[in-house]
């Protein structure tokens, strides 16, 4: 399986953007929650890449601050690698997806 993976660069580190190849084209809705992979391609749309080097993209990034994983297998990276926690996972139209961010005090 294939997910669209794409970093931003920003003052407090790494914005880390990923959804699997089936969404780039979706929009996900339900009740108030509204994700709009289909507007925002341009934000989750880097590189087409396997687990394997989704995880060393990420890996290979010191410092991620926030990340944006939307379906399935985003989630399972994000979770591999621990940038997300199982209890953070929400889902919308039977979609899994998390949001993350660092905060230091």
């Amino acid at each position: 399986m294939t997910v669209y993976i794409k970093t931003h660069e920003a003052e407090e580190g790494t914005v880390v953007a990923m959804c699997d190849e089936s969404l780039i084209d979706k929009v996900l809705s339900e009740g108030d929650i509204y994700i709009d992979i289909k507007s925002y391609k341009d934000f989750y749309s880097g590189e087409l890449v396997d687990h394997a080097r989704a995880k060393k993209i990420i890996g290979d990034k010191p410092g991620v601050y926030s990340a944006n994983l939307v379906g399935e297998e985003s989630i399972k990276i994000g979770l591999d690698l621990g940038i997300i926690q199982s209890e953070n996972v929400r889902t919308v139209s039977k979609v899994p997806y998390a949001h993350a961010y660092k905060v230091d005090y």
